[in-house]
């Protein structure tokens, strides 16, 4: 029903293994930074119908290459897991992955 009323929309498929782990509401801009695997969603709040912006943040391919090599699943293990959103000033958050055992973080300039 809500996808119908255009109230609402699906970000991803159930079944694509993003792992939502991270959420940043950020109610002044009405929007929503939500970290994932190897990504970084930001939904529009009060535009549900918008497309959502995406930040694709894979971890360096060396990395996911050592990961396989110590046993670990590529699918489930070896990927840039973001899991910290944190609000810096007006115009950057801060965001940390696991970078697939090699943790890494940046400042995300917002638009």
């Amino acid at each position: 029903d809500l996808l119908k009323s255009n109230s609402s929309r699906l970000l991803l498929a159930s079944g694509d293994g993003m792992d939502f782990q991270a959420l940043l509401v950020d109610e002044d801009r009405a929007r929503l930074m939500v970290g994932a695997k190897n990504h970084i969603f930001l939904l529009h709040l009060d535009h549900p119908s918008r497309e959502p912006e995406k930040i694709f943040w894979p971890a360096p391919r060396e990395q996911v290459e050592h990961c396989q090599l110590a046993g670990k699943n590529v699918e489930t293990e070896c990927a840039n897991f973001i899991r910290l959103l944190q609000p810096f000033n007006q115009s950057h958050v801060f965001a940390c992955g696991t970078g697939s055992y090699q943790p890494v973080c940046a400042f995300i300039q917002l638009g």
